[in-house]
């Protein structure tokens, strides 16, 4: 359930460039979207485990924040992003 060393590293060297820059914002968006959708595809096997879902809500609320800080920055970097990631429709 929870995303392994190899998952993380692949994220971090695809958006953040090198496996250093794991505090970079649009790699941390990256990181939490992967664990989201890893968390998505457990609910659809335990519907109510709610303590866990809590937990997804937390995450979804920090992507949301971090989105918010990458798009008041830098916009361009903000819709590259979100493209990347097929957060928005």
């Amino acid at each position: 359930m929870a995303v392994t060393k190899e998952d993380k590293s692949r994220v971090v060297k695809e958006f953040g460039g090198s496996e250093k820059n794991t505090g970079a914002a649009d790699v941390q968006v990256a990181l939490l979207s992967e664990h989201i959708g890893q968390l998505t595809e457990h609910f659809k096997v335990h519907k109510k485990d709610t303590n866990s879902k809590r937990g997804l809500l937390k995450m979804i609320g920090q992507r949301r924040r971090l989105l918010k800080y990458i798009q008041r920055t830098d916009l361009v970097k903000y819709r590259e992003l979100i493209q990347r990631l097929n957060l928005r429709k």
